[in-house]
């Protein structure tokens, strides 16, 4: 009998390798101020965002396109936002430049880093898909005010869910009563009751927090995107928030306006020969004039209250980050989707996406004659024009504008192991929103596809601004357009030509020299404003700008 002797050889099969890959968190504000920060010349308290500058980079030339859901369209997808579908708001004009939604020839930072191997998470405001709304105004308001339900606010295959986030909380239309948001969704589930002591936005940085610590378990590294509603109107805030600026404000306009541009001449942001402080909007009222102090105080108070709170739960994400060992691999990104908002939205009223009582039965005031203060759930107020001034020193005009006022944003980059560039240096890069897809797919080495889901996508527009990260000089965009509601504006590194929405004529500005767009040149110089008129209308045709209107 043989007997047969067999040796087996165990081998240790080699540990795969940790992905070395950055996490990603990007965080949008909603209408704040180019100066509102305390690291850029505000008198807010931020230190959290301050700690993400000091020792990170900033950013002095970035921008997005004067409106909430056209930058957050032209960010998520790495075109410009008539390219991406939304050209205006979210009503479907049926024009390709205007569908009110993120387009099937387009995708989202989530799809693209999902697909290369990140974890995918979103909390806060979505805002760019195509609004539900019922038959009658007083079925919308029923809706509103949670006496009735439905089941979705957008078409489903609109929701983030469906568009690469693997988790999503937040709220799928754009205003929302800061203690009771409409449109609120755990995934694609409405949530129909919030508990009594609920804030916004401290439940988007709780959620987002609780993202963190759940992916940071895994072994993958993953993309959050953070869009507070905050600080855009109503005002409304949590009364120990408000109760630290109860008197920072009585100074009125022009004293905290001039005090935020000398802060900012002191660091460095900018310098008082390129760039002046600008003439407020409408200059025809001064503070000591002005019969409603008292209520445009706590206004500017309730604004920089909710700006103080966002800060908070940033602050709560750092410490989450560094609790679970990811902050030094994680470039966190903030920055917002407009300039301060000019508007009195109580002129607005109640309707369409405003309620007109608390779910409990109170009524909801809209101060027209400015008789009760904003701060509480029961008011919906807004700063006004000029207060946004104020916000967006020193740049002239405000939201829904081409001017810099309404399309330069605060940029901060934080990221401990891929930032080589000085810790609280500037840069002069000149970045766009649509810029993030390049940027983010760059570090994360994803693929940006052709084809996705049987759809033809359309090139990407954005450039990587990763270079900025190592002190690079880097050109950035040779030229930037913008368009919204017939506010136009075409940049190169010398010039910038610009038209208000209700003026037709452009306007010409040497920005090299005159940051602030102060001196209007184009009675000067005809040429370069029919040269870059051209340039706008081949941007605009190729970016299905025309024909929804003509080129003038």
């Amino acid at each position: 009998m043989i007997i047969m002797a067999f040796t087996v050889t165990y081998t240790n099969k080699p540990a795969p390798k940790k992905d070395l890959r950055p996490n990603i968190v990007l965080i949008m504000a909603d209408d704040l101020g180019y100066s509102d920060l305390g690291c850029y010349g505000g008198e807010i308290n931020t230190p959290n965002l301050d700690y993400l500058a000091a020792n990170g980079l900033r950013f002095k030339k970035f921008y997005n396109t004067s409106r909430c859901c056209p930058s957050r369209a032209a960010l998520l997808t790495g075109l410009y936002n008539h390219n991406a579908g939304i050209g205006e708001m979210t009503a479907d004009r049926n024009m390709e430049g205007y569908r009110g939604a993120l387009g099937k020839d387009a995708v989202t930072l989530a799809e693209v880093l999902k697909d290369a191997g990140y974890r995918t998470a979103m909390s806060g405001k979505w805002h760019v898909s195509n609004t539900v709304e019922q038959a009658t105004p007083q079925a919308q308001l029923d809706w509103l005010n949670h006496k009735t339900k439905h089941p979705l606010f957008s078409p489903i295959e609109q929701y983030p869910t469906n568009r690469g986030f693997e988790k999503f909380f937040g709220t799928l239309w754009g205003v929302v009563d800061f203690f009771d948001p409409f449109s609120l969704v755990s995934g694609t589930t409405p949530i129909n009751t919030v508990p009594k002591d609920y804030y916004h936005t401290d439940a988007i940085s709780d959620s987002a927090t609780a993202y963190i610590k759940e992916f940071s378990k895994g072994d993958k590294p993953f993309f959050l995107y953070v869009a507070q509603n905050a600080p855009h109107w109503p005002l409304q805030a949590l009364p120990e928030d408000i109760e630290k600026y109860k008197d920072t404000y009585k100074a009125g306009w022009d004293v905290i306006r001039k005090a935020r541009y000398d802060r900012m001449l002191k660091s460095g942001l900018i310098d008082s020969v390129t760039t002046k402080i600008s003439p407020r909007i409408n200059d025809d009222l001064q503070w000591e004039d002005n019969p409603d102090k008292e209520w445009g105080a706590r206004a500017m108070a309730v604004h920089a209250a909710m700006i103080d709170r966002m800060d908070q739960g940033i602050g709560r994400m750092i410490a989450a980050l560094k609790e679970t060992g990811q902050l030094d691999n994680t470039l966190i990104v903030f920055l917002s989707d407009n300039g301060a908002s000019p508007e009195d939205c109580s002129r607005y009223g109640k309707g369409f996406d405003r309620p007109g009582e608390t779910r409990d039965g109170r009524e909801i005031v809209y101060p027209v004659n400015k008789k009760v203060f904003p701060g509480p759930q029961t008011t919906f107020a807004s700063i006004g024009q000029r207060w946004a001034n104020v916000a967006n020193t020193p740049y002239r005009f405000a939201k829904e504008q081409s001017y810099e006022g309404g399309v330069r944003t605060p940029m901060i980059a934080f990221w401990p192991k891929g930032i080589t560039a000085k810790k609280g240096s500037m840069t002069d890069h000149t970045g766009h929103v649509m810029d993030f897809m390049a940027t983010f797919a760059d570090l994360a080495g994803a693929k940006y596809p052709e084809v996705y889901k049987g759809n033809q996508i359309k090139p990407m527009q954005g450039l990587s601004f990763a270079p900025a990260f190592k002190g690079k000089k880097s050109i950035g965009h040779e030229y930037l357009f913008n368009e919204h509601y017939n506010a136009r504006s075409v940049r190169s590194k010398e010039w910038k030509m610009v038209s208000l929405s209700s003026d037709t004529s452009w306007h010409l500005y040497r920005v090299k020299d005159d940051e602030s767009e102060l001196n209007d040149l184009a009675a000067q110089y005809p040429g370069k404003v029919k040269e870059l008129h051209k340039k706008w209308q081949e941007w605009a045709l190729q970016n299905h700008v025309l024909p929804k209107q003509k080129a003038r």
